[in-house]
């Protein structure tokens, strides 16, 4: 989708002030200040509901704010999660709609030449005003970029296909060609590396940082972020419920946003404790109400009574304080607690003997694991990444080689798909579990792990049937029930998937810190970059693979 067709270039801009979007009576979004150029690198990040494609289609003018103003300049091309498979266009339509600016110009500038050839009045004048127009809008390699971008992000280059025939993301690099292709002076984009190869996501991170307009990005991609992003909007909580702005990029933002959790963690504990400490002063006045005010026998009853008020006095005081106190800073999110997993030193964990499986893996894949013992598996889809950890956790039985691991060895396996109980609750799931590992023996009552320990779901969302859960929010819970084994050996498989930014960073610091084996396979490019240094087997070999024992 593209508005404001009517180019700017340097003088573009793009500005929302003092923002706010209710659904309902739910706020989405509160108060947001920014401010777009045409040098802006902007990334949008939050979980899920958050608001992040609501803020997009405000920017765009697509969605009316109920407060707060948009002042747009220039034009606006923008690509949203969702496609209309009602589409009835070609290809070469598609991209001769997102070029149509460019191909009126030329046509205008073809109009003015053969004016001028005829000595037609005014002709100069509007020979140079459509040459101008084409100069503007760089008509002339219109096409050429659109064409170059079909290629690159490997779309559909039969311009007589219909984009009804084809997949959604086939349709997809289509559309985003076109945007990268029409040149507007903003290009806001939601979730974009969604249904692109490393070559198509190559190509688009070169583009985002080398095109002269301005550049807005709503993405979970954590590598995209760090490849070109220089400002970022975090939408998740805050103590205020405004949203955050970081500079310096991707790295700005982490460390921006641990030293906000920490002031936020500061004040509230402070204004915890100051409640506490003003509801202990109220319940010892009261005390001495009750009992404690009585003089000793012999007293005048007047000095009783005189002494009575006196502490009659400091109770209200004291309630007056306690309610004068207003609790502002609502409770920081949560933070994700590694449990520590011990392993025995010098021992075997887990050996992988030439693996196979017929049609899913194949072999031989070979690799052995001990404490602390890491391992990458990498490999298109149909490599039999998923298959080798299954065969790793004894869930599936190799065709050819075998898999051994000593007895009393604990594997966790955190598979790519959920296979909850959607009508039970979140609590009953981890309780019946840990229920489960303790009665077998696997796992000693002094190991047990609470699940409000792991920080990985609040009570209330604990109490929630799993069905009622957000995607995260069930695979935040997976992972629970996965740590609650106290594993020796950690196999994940996608483990990024459905993750906060936030969680998976403080995942991926742990998982390189703790005593486990840990065994990885995964497509998120960031955490394969923070895993680099790791052993690695890539299943896209044609030969069998293995690391050393």
């Amino acid at each position: 989708m593209r508005t404001h067709r009517l180019p700017a270039r340097q003088r573009a801009q793009l500005m929302a002030s003092d923002v706010s979007v209710m659904r309902a009576a739910t706020p989405v979004l509160h108060q947001v200040d920014l401010t777009l150029t045409p040098s802006s690198r902007v990334a949008i990040v939050g979980e899920n509901g958050r608001g992040k494609s609501t803020l997009l289609h405000v920017l765009a003018g697509t969605l009316d704010p109920d407060a707060g103003t948009v002042q747009r300049i220039g034009t606006i091309g923008v690509a949203e999660q969702e496609m209309d498979t009602a589409d009835s266009r070609t290809v070469g339509q598609a991209v001769a709609d997102a070029i149509a600016d460019a191909i009126a110009a030329l046509a205008r500038l073809d109009a003015a030449s053969h004016a001028l050839t005829e000595d037609v009045e005014s002709a100069a004048a509007e020979y140079a005003a459509a040459l101008e127009l084409v100069d503007v809008l760089d008509a002339w390699e219109a096409e050429r970029r659109v064409l170059i971008a079909l290629d690159a992000l490997d779309a559909e280059t039969d311009l007589t296909r219909p984009l009804a025939e084809l997949s959604v993301g086939q349709r997809f690099r289509v559309r985003l060609a076109c945007l990268l292709g029409a040149d507007d002076d903003f290009l806001l984009l939601d979730e974009p590396t969604n249904h692109l190869d490393r070559g198509g996501l190559e190509f688009l991170t070169a583009q985002l940082r080398s095109r002269e307009g301005g550049v807005v990005v709503v993405s979970h991609d954590r590598a995209l972020l760090s490849d070109f992003a220089e400002t970022v909007v975090d939408l998740d909580p805050s103590p205020d419920d405004r949203p955050r702005v970081y500079g310096n990029g991707y790295a700005g933002y982490r460390e921006g946003r641990l030293a906000e959790r920490e002031r936020w963690e500061q004040d509230y504990e402070r204004q915890q404790a100051e409640r506490a400490r003003l509801q202990d002063d109220l319940t010892a006045a009261q005390n001495r109400l009750v009992s404690g005010w009585r003089p000793e026998k012999g007293t005048n009853k007047h000095g009783r009574a005189t002494r009575a008020g006196s502490i009659a006095q400091t109770v209200h005081r004291r309630q007056e304080a306690l309610e004068a106190h207003a609790v502002t800073v609502p409770e920081p999110p949560l933070e994700f607690r590694f449990p520590e997993l011990r392993a025995r030193a010098g021992a075997t964990l887990l050996s992988v003997e030439n693996v196979g499986v017929t049609g899913r893996l194949r072999g031989p894949v070979s690799f052995s694991l001990s404490r602390h013992g890491r391992l990458v598996v990498t490999g298109p889809n149909g490599a039999g990444k998923s298959t080798l950890l299954r065969v790793a956790a004894a869930e599936l039985a190799p065709d050819t080689g075998s898999v051994r691991r000593p007895g009393g060895t604990r594997v966790g396996f955190l598979r790519q798909e959920s296979d909850l109980p959607p009508d039970r609750r979140a609590s009953e799931v981890y309780a019946t579990r840990v229920d489960a590992l303790v009665s077998a023996g696997i796992v000693a009552p002094p190991e047990v792990i609470g699940m409000s320990q792991l920080g990985l779901l609040k009570p209330r969302e604990s109490s929630k049937r799993v069905g009622e859960l957000s995607v995260g929010q069930q695979r935040r819970l997976d992972l629970a029930l996965v740590l609650a084994k106290r594993p020796h050996v950690l196999l994940l498989d996608e483990p990024t998937n459905h993750l906060s930014i936030a969680l998976v960073d403080e995942l991926t610091e742990a998982l390189g810190a703790t005593q486990a084996a840990v065994v990885v396979s995964s497509h998120d490019r960031q955490l394969l970059r923070d895993v680099a240094g790791w052993p690695s087997i890539d299943l896209s070999a044609t030969a069998g693979v293995g690391v050393p024992a």
